[in-house]
């Protein structure tokens, strides 16, 4: 997309003020930040925390489905979850791509995941106890994701929005897959009916809190829908997201487990109860029941492909020298 506005040369003795009122008509006009354009500090710091701590859930998230791809029941489920764990691969690498651009190696973005410095999205540090799981994880947790990430589509900074376009489609994908696998649950035996509920009863708080803490506890959520980097608060996603998945769950003939949940026809949108907040927050600290496996695994799997990283960077460095040969 090119910004229609003049261009504020890029020089090491910007002005900041003019710099920053540049900065503002962009943002001001729905136009996009692009990687050469001067940016505050600020924004991106904040970005660069965001699209990382994405990228790291894309990654993360890959290890309870991948460990079920060998006990999914049959060869067409293993084919289907196969492809949705190399997308999120592929998620996870258009992100770093977009994290990049604002200055941090992704070696760097790597340290700090493989540190504990960084974060990732709580409902990956919670088990895959059944099949049903591989359901109500692409139902309820790429439901969510596609309900925050949608929006993302046109964040104000355009290597992260334009990455998110391919992205959301394929999550489409991942949240169909999802409800027809507790769609078939559903309608097979009893046992399995009830399969597919307990996998509902599990996700569903857990996916709810995937949107942030309620908008009071959120600091920096104000400033970044002030930046266009969120278009909708955490509580409008969240609203948005329950005002969709109810009708999906009533056409699976399945519940949400939620005493409280309730149409409000004063406000046009359904009344649900409140989550457990101090679970959530101690998942972000590190205590959820799978957090120190997640680690474990996700250092294991960096050290095991050193190699294939020295690998790679020995061959590029052949081939450069090989190409300032043929200049010369």
């Amino acid at each position: 997309m090119t910004n229609n506005v003049t261009e504020f040369p890029k020089r090491d003795d910007v002005d900041i003020e003019a710099a920053q009122a540049y900065f503002d008509d962009l943002i001001d006009r729905d136009l996009r930040i692009e990687p050469a354009d001067w940016m505050p500090d600020a924004y991106r710091k904040t970005l660069t925390r965001q699209v990382s701590q994405h990228a790291h859930s894309e990654i993360i998230g890959m290890q309870p489905e991948a460990n079920w791809i060998l006990r999914a029941p049959s060869l067409k489920r293993k084919a289907i979850l196969i492809a949705k764990v190399q997308d999120e691969a592929g998620h996870g690498l258009y992100l770093y791509s977009a994290a990049e651009t604002l200055g941090t190696p992704r070696d760097e973005l790597n340290q700090q995941l493989l540190d504990g410095k960084a974060k990732y999205s709580s409902i990956f540090n919670y088990p895959a106890r059944t099949w049903a799981d591989m359901g109500a994880i692409g139902w309820l947790v790429d439901g969510a994701a596609i309900q925050n990430q949608v929006p993302l589509c046109r964040t104000s900074y355009g290597p992260y929005s334009r990455a998110m376009v391919r992205i959301c489609k394929e999550e489409s994908f991942h949240q169909r897959q999802g409800w027809e696998i507790l769609y078939t649950l559903a309608q097979g035996t009893p046992e399995q009916k009830q399969m597919a509920q307990d996998a509902i009863n599990r996700f569903y708080g857990p996916a709810l809190q995937m949107f942030g803490p309620p908008d009071a506890e959120s600091p920096n959520s104000k400033q970044s829908m002030a930046w266009k980097i969120k278009r909708f608060s955490n509580d409008e996603l969240r609203q948005r997201f329950v005002d969709m998945i109810v009708p999906q769950c009533e056409a699976l003939g399945l519940e949400l487990p939620d005493p409280d949940l309730k149409w409000n026809e004063e406000r046009g949108h359904y009344d649900f109860g409140e989550l457990d907040w101090d679970e959530f927050f101690a998942v972000i600290k590190g205590h959820g029941p799978c957090n120190a496996q997640r680690m474990a695994r996700r250092r294991e799997a960096h050290d095991n492909g050193a190699w294939v990283r020295e690998a790679a960077a020995a061959y590029a460095e052949k081939q450069a020298a090989e190409a300032d040969t043929a200049v010369a």
